[in-house]
């Protein structure tokens, strides 16, 4: 498909659900740059990291619910082109929430297929998952004409949600159009490799939050595992090529849209070891990877038993103090797994060709990184939290509190270390006081390096001592080199 760059965009309304996300706002963008007449951001979110660019650049951001089948009318009515990027579900705690995700994915899809319908909207791209296909066997090189994945046998409702939902796509594709006489929807679905980039808010922030805390113990699978990748510029390039691909005026191809009911695979086309893939990342902010690796099948033993305690705790999924699991089945098949597939089939019928190679892609996300890490406060693993708060805590208690149970063991240890009960508060007053000068030291420095974030540094340096004032020490080091 020879086209020009602009083909089927200039003086062109598009929507984009989930327009407020990582890929849904690089789409906008590229899409205004490519002269579309109007671009409608649907989400629901009010704001993101992204909103205030988007509506610099012209970009109306609509706030609405994919279940609420008027919300979808009021955005798409008018509109030429729809993609749809928008879903629940697809990590962590959202995992969990069946009734939500099968309401977004599925309803909310549903509502999106009727209004282009109803409103004489002739192109959709839906953006599905791997997972339509992949359930935890082996794929080597897959192509689109591997069948769907049996939809009872998905570990996730995530999974089983998206292959409803493509399936549906695809077959209103040629449906005829009820307010553009003669015209259908034609419609094609895009199954993107897990995305990354500068920006990306699902993966990568997830994972470097659990390195920073030392809370990546072990590697899952072996090193022979690999699976794809793709860098969120190659995406968008592939969303567009995909709705240009629904184009029904081509010359020599009238009414015969290449792209129509067509699933297209996308990645970079390096496929590699999910923990390979991350090592740079990881190594160029100073947090490290373990060394060992951990069988799929003890994975799995682990993850279901953070499925089944979540599962309990399901009333408060959406409370702020409830971490994210530690891991979830559907994520040991995602890194434990070998599975990848050939975007061949995009090439020869889209013209898909990845802009930026994964070195490219890699450089420009370790580049974010950096300097997101150099404009927050760094602290160090978990375990000095553990150790110091727990330590202090119970010199306090060993000091004051009266010996009683342990604590008259612990009572015990300190007589004979520091000879009297004198001995014990006094060596506690001096640690307290070693914190406070510390922290005294660390406000002052890191009014000098890091005045942003001076107040984080004295309270944690105060807390935790030396453990926090190194690190401090390393940005000023870095600062003066």
């Amino acid at each position: 498909m020879h086209l020009s760059e602009n083909e089927g965009i200039e003086g062109k309304t598009f929507v984009v659900t989930g327009g407020l996300g990582f890929v849904g706002s690089a789409l906008c963008l590229e899409l205004v740059r490519r002269g579309a007449r109007q671009v409608r951001a649907f989400d629901l979110r009010h704001h993101s990291p992204w909103s205030d660019q988007l509506t610099n650049h012209g970009v109306r951001c609509i706030q609405g619910d994919l279940v609420s089948k008027k919300e979808v009318e009021n955005a798409l009515r008018g509109a030429d082109c729809v993609f749809h990027l928008a879903s629940y579900g697809m990590s962590g705690k959202e995992m969990l929430q069946f009734s939500r995700v099968d309401g977004v994915n599925i309803n909310g899809t549903c509502h999106v297929l009727e209004a282009c319908v109803d409103f004489g909207i002739t192109r959709l791209v839906y953006v599905s998952t791997y997972n339509v296909v992949y359930g935890g066997k082996e794929i080597v090189n897959g192509n689109e004409a591997l069948p769907y994945f049996p939809i009872d046998d998905h570990i996730d409702p995530y999974g089983r949600s998206k292959s409803i939902a493509e399936q549906l796509v695809l077959k209103y594709n040629g449906r005829p159009l009820k307010k553009n006489s003669g015209k259908r929807l034609y419609t094609c679905a895009v199954r993107p490799a897990a995305i990354y980039g500068p920006g990306e808010d699902r993966h990568l922030p997830r994972i470097v939050s659990m390195a920073k805390l030392g809370l990546v113990p072990f590697k899952i699978g072996d090193a022979n595992v690999k699976s794809d990748w793709v860098y969120v510029d190659n995406l968008v390039l592939a969303l567009l090529l995909a709705s240009m691909g629904l184009l029904d005026d081509i010359p020599g191809k009238e009414g015969r849209p290449v792209a129509a009911g067509q699933p297209y695979f996308i990645s970079d086309g390096s496929p590699i070891n999910t923990f390979e893939f991350i090592r740079p990342l990881l190594k160029s902010l100073d947090y490290d990877l373990p060394n060992s690796w951990l069988a799929v099948s003890h994975a799995l033993f682990l993850a279901k038993f953070f499925w089944a305690v979540y599962s309990i705790l399901y009333p408060f999924l959406n409370r702020w103090w409830l971490p994210q699991p530690f891991i979830l089945p559907a994520e040991v098949y995602k890194v434990g797994i070998t599975h990848y597939f050939s975007f061949l089939k995009a090439q020869q019928e889209l013209g898909y060709v990845p802009m930026v190679s994964p070195r490219e892609g890699m450089a420009a996300t370790i580049s974010y990184w950096q300097d997101r890490k150099n404009k927050s406060l760094d602290g160090p693993t978990i375990y000095p939290w553990i150790l110091i708060v727990t330590g202090m805590f119970l010199h306090f208690a060993t000091a004051w509190f009266p010996p009683i149970g342990p604590l008259s063991l612990l009572r015990s240890v300190g007589l004979f270390l520091f000879r009297s009960m004198f001995g014990i508060r006094l060596a506690f007053f001096l640690a307290v006081a070693t914190h406070i000068g510390e922290a005294m030291y660390a406000w002052r420095l890191a009014k000098r390096v890091d005045p942003i974030n001076a107040r984080g540094w004295f309270w944690q340096t105060f807390v935790l001592g030396f453990p926090s004032l190194r690190l401090l020490l390393k940005r000023a080091k870095k600062a003066a080199a």
